[in-house]
């Protein structure tokens, strides 16, 4: 018998740093597993390429062609048309204006000198 490996005796020992058990990705918009050769990365979160559209025509986007506010991501045409029109960002939420606030605080410094 010709034992030159000795591969009988010995167990294959592998390697402690590599393993399969990797963290699975999951997409932003459809919660369904993503892989790498489909991951897209935008504001630290992940999507599929497929399923990272516009918020308001479901255009697909990539990450040269979105524009994103609050957590919501736009194509350009429809950033400029909701938000960008209006001059004030806030205003398209509904949200109070930052020129309110400044009068409210400099109100209250007027107040307080006097």
């Amino acid at each position: 018998m010709d034992n030159r490996n000795g591969s009988e005796d010995k167990p294959v020992q592998r390697s402690k740093s590599f393993s399969f058990k990797t963290q699975k990705e999951v997409c932003s918009s459809c919660d369904k597993a993503v892989y790498p050769m489909e991951r897209l990365v935008a504001n630290n979160l992940i999507f599929h390429s497929t399923c990272f559209c516009c918020k308001h025509c479901n255009t697909k986007l990539s990450l040269g062609t979105y524009a994103a506010l609050s957590g919501e991501f736009y194509c350009k045409p429809h950033y400029q048309q909701l938000f960008k029109s209006k001059g004030n960002y806030d205003e398209g939420f509904g949200r109070k204006q930052h020129k309110e606030l400044w009068t409210a605080k400099e109100g209250e410094d007027m107040t307080k000198t006097a």
